[in-house]
């Protein structure tokens, strides 16, 4: 009994090694007849459609125009008639200044041209006898020239007191100070009360006309020819997103510099901005979109599928049997998440989108989350195909 018990064991232990060797044979044969296994990777099929032709810059936010207000006269400030910050209109007072002394010096000039007026006036009398008495032979030549001489004195006088007095109403004006453009008021330098001096160099506010509202930027000179190309068959569209934003403001490009900056090499732009729901502010930085034109046939993939390398940009395209090859492309442009191909794939092919890092040509893939960017569908992992009947 002992004999038999002995004897099982042995062939149960035998008959374990056997299945366990079987075991990691096939294993090791399946491994080896396989290959490697296949790469998870995402795909995204190459689309042929429109895409605009656009130059992407930074650029800033700058007042349509702006004005620095000072007095023109030395006086008391009486009057502010505004706050800070608000929106003033063209001719709005904005401040007064102390009218007494202007008044008085008004009154002065006025009385000044009545007495000087009178003395001419009289002396054109006394030149008129004067010259009678010289006609009749009565008085010397002399006295009639001395006559005529004051009358153009005075006259010329008068002609002074006239300048003099109109100088008075203009001081008088500027006692009271309109703005002279309609925009944004900003922060008050001087405040009621203080003495304001004739052409302080501190302004007693800065007025920024703000819609219509300019962003300036600028553009690489290789850009140029193109830009003046499509101006000349019409009125370009720019648009301006502020940071931190989503919603771009739509203007037109309004100016070009008359040189291009050596030492940058590019050219100052100008657009104007309607502005009126007030999104745009100056001083603020924007991503700036110039239009030219649109390219109805473009070929364009996902950005992420395009990868750099030592000889260039490259692509890993999906032949039809689930394996892959690099293929070399030339980006023409990119646009958010897109890039436009000049070279290097056709519509309808597909290429990876994620997980290069594992792929090698002639790697096998399988597909775990597929798209399809021409229909916008997901494609089916197993024909590369977009699935029927999915939304």
């Amino acid at each position: 009994m002992k004999l038999l018990r002995i004897i099982l064991a042995a062939l149960f232990l035998a008959t374990g090694a056997a299945c366990t060797a079987d075991s990691t044979a096939g294993d090791t044969v399946e491994g080896r007849g396989g290959g490697p296994p296949a790469v998870p990777v995402t795909i995204a099929t190459v689309a042929q459609k429109a895409m605009p032709i656009e130059i992407q810059v930074i650029g800033s936010v700058e007042p349509y125009s702006s004005v620095a207000i000072r007095s023109q006269i030395t006086g008391q400030l009486i009057s502010v008639n505004f706050r800070e910050g608000d929106i003033v209109q063209r001719g709005q007072v904005l401040f007064e200044l102390d009218r007494r002394p202007l008044e008085a010096a008004l009154a002065q000039a006025q009385a000044n041209l009545t007495r000087d007026m009178a003395q001419a006036a009289n002396a054109e009398v006394q030149a008129t006898r004067f010259q009678q008495l010289v006609d009749r032979g009565i008085a010397p030549r002399e006295q009639g020239d001395t006559a005529r001489t004051s009358v153009a004195a005075l006259n010329a006088t008068v002609e002074a007191d006239r300048a003099a007095l109109e100088n008075a109403k203009i001081q008088l004006q500027y006692a009271t100070i309109p703005a002279p453009i309609a925009g944004r008021t900003g922060a008050l330098q001087v405040h009621q009360g203080n003495l304001v001096r004739a052409n302080d160099q501190t302004p007693l506010v800065v007025i920024n006309e703000v819609a219509p509202i300019s962003v300036a930027f600028t553009i690489p000179e290789s850009r140029l020819a193109d830009l003046r190309r499509y101006m000349s068959r019409g009125s370009l569209t720019v648009a301006a997103t502020p940071q931190g934003s989503e919603t771009a403001a739509s203007g037109r490009i309004a100016f070009i510099d008359n040189a291009v900056d050596q030492n940058t090499g590019t050219i100052r732009i100008k657009g104007t901005f309607p502005n009126t729901d007030g999104r745009l502010w100056p001083g603020q930085f924007v991503n700036v979109v110039v239009t030219l034109s649109t390219d109805p046939t473009a070929i364009v993939v996902p950005s992420v599928a395009v990868q750099a390398g030592q000889e260039g940009t490259y692509v890993f395209a999906v032949k039809p049997d689930q394996s892959v090859e690099m293929r070399q492309v030339t980006v023409a442009r990119t646009r958010g998440a897109e890039s436009v191909i000049a070279s290097g794939v056709r519509p309808g092919e597909t290429v990876v989108t994620d997980g290069h890092l594992r792929l090698v040509p002639g790697g096998r893939i399988s597909v775990k989350q597929p798209f399809d960017a021409t229909q916008g569908k997901p494609l089916d992992p197993a024909r590369g195909a977009p699935e029927q009947g999915k939304p």
